[in-house]
């Protein structure tokens, strides 16, 4: 058991005083209690507020590493498509070593940004030619040791990946590494339960990652879905122009409308992006119960375009936020682009909030909803059953300055960063104290002897 006591907490019914937490052993919360004086054993937090922890939806880990090589303007029109070439290059020279060296440096940064658990969208399988590992989860399970040792939560997601475009085309030399036939994909899924329940603690998930209908197929998509009844589904879905065009083109219909009319869709599902939706499509994928798992700042880094905020919210739609491609982990810069937007698109301030109040923390309830359904992670809020997962501010930050209650989160979102995180946790775990992880030196000096042949010779 370990107890916290915080002058300042963000609890269900709003921002409480002299709050006392009891974490039990099972990472979850015991107890909760108000107008608590501190008490001997008590981890003091001091100045500090505490808030629950966000859930980081969307990862690709080893995209962290091609961060700043990808800022160079070509010949021609740089795109999705050319940066996606990149990508491609890139994926032909990791080993396991450094993906889960690069995993490692990822969910460092990510807890000590604010967020507490992962969903890991992991497509590197097989070897460099395509070859299975001798342990056909070598890569899953290079992720596992990276969470594992870091402390973050983790909903793992492997990928089916089958086809290397609309049509069932077929894999791409860029796309071999990722390639799976349903057979092969549902093995390394029970390798990944089978590695969960091993290596990892009770916060553990696996859920499944048809990559998208480019990727896949109809046939497929009906199938896997109809033979996993529980746990999180999450997709890429309707991020470019040109996916949308191809899929129509193929389907008859754009992939976010194809997608409800003809597979169940509902609140275990996560589609990620799903930029480039119609009015309608907006409403129906609203109305599906799903999370839109939104990434601004890989959006924004890839041109993807603006997310539809305002009719996907004013039907009820449920959003949560990732950090994608991984070229910025910054949880507050996340919700802001979001926000800021919405704001650029159409020339008005204060745009997704459904009704008056504050803005950042509309969007920092909403993420904390979205995100924990979407990765099936009982978090969210500090509220007694729940794991875990705080993250604490430093309370005496300039930005916070003569402000109390949700202007708290107005300033972290708006006019601070993510330098205000002073610790968090994770099911319990303690992994950043004083703003830094507590294997940070440690996790830093491997990555960078893991890299380093790598980096300099592209």
């Amino acid at each position: 058991m370990e107890r916290l006591f915080v002058k300042r907490a963000l609890l269900p019914e709003g921002w409480t005083d002299d709050v006392r937490v009891t974490i039990a052993d099972d990472g979850r919360i015991g107890e909760i209690e108000a107008s608590a004086p501190l008490g001997d054993g008590d981890f003091d937090l001091g100045q500090r507020l505490l808030l629950p922890a966000q859930c980081n939806l969307h990862s690709h880990t080893f995209q962290r590493a091609m961060a700043g090589m990808t800022e160079h303007r070509t010949a021609g029109r740089d795109s999705f498509w050319t940066w996606r070439e990149l990508m491609y290059r890139f994926v032909e020279r990791l080993t396991p070593r450094q993906i889960e060296a690069i995993a490692a440096l990822v969910y460092m940064e990510m807890l000590e940004s604010g967020y507490a658990c992962v969903g890991e969208f992991h497509y590197i399988h097989h070897q460099p030619d395509g070859k299975p590992y001798d342990g056909l989860a070598e890569t899953t399970e290079r992720i596992f040791a990276a969470a594992g040792e870091t402390g973050i939560g983790l909903t793992h997601l492997p990928v089916l990946y089958s086809h290397g475009g609309a049509g069932e085309k077929a894999l791409k030399p860029g796309q071999i590494r990722f390639g799976n036939d349903p057979e092969r994909y549902w093995r390394i899924v029970e390798e990944a339960v089978r590695l969960a329940l091993e290596y990892l603690t009770g916060d553990v998930r696996v859920g499944i990652a048809p990559h998208s209908l480019r990727a896949t197929s109809p046939a497929q998509l009906q199938s896997l879905t109809n033979a996993f009844a529980d746990g999180p589904v999450h997709m890429h879905i309707a991020e470019q122009p040109a996916e949308v065009d191809e899929v129509v083109e193929w389907l008859g219909e754009p992939p976010v409308a194809w997608l409800l009319h003809h597979i169940d869709v509902d609140a275990r599902w996560c589609l990620v992006h799903a930029t480039h939706m119609t009015g309608r499509e907006t409403l129906e994928c609203a109305r599906s119960g799903a999370v839109a798992g939104l990434c601004p700042i890989t959006e924004s880094n890839l041109g993807d375009g603006i997310f539809n905020g305002v009719e996907f919210l004013d039907a009820g739609g449920r959003f949560g936020i990732g950090s994608d491609s991984n070229v910025r982990i910054a949880l507050s810069e996340e919700l802001r682009l979001l926000e800021y937007s919405q704001r650029l698109r159409d020339n008005v301030r204060n745009v997704l909030p459904r009704g008056e109040g504050s803005v950042g923390a509309f969007l920092y309830r909403q993420a904390l909803h979205g995100g924990a359904q979407a990765l099936g992670r009982e978090s969210g809020a500090i509220e007694t059953g729940r794991f875990a997962d705080f993250v604490a501010v430093d309370g005496d930050h300039i930005a916070f300055h003569g402000l109390r209650d949700d202007r708290l989160l107005d300033a972290w979102i708006f006019a601070a960063d993510d330098r205000v995180v002073t610790d968090v946790w994770s099911a319990g775990r303690h992994c950043v104290r004083d703003g830094r992880h507590i294997n940070r030196e440690e996790i830093i000096g491997r990555y960078k002897r893991e890299t380093e042949v790598l980096l300099s010779s592209l």
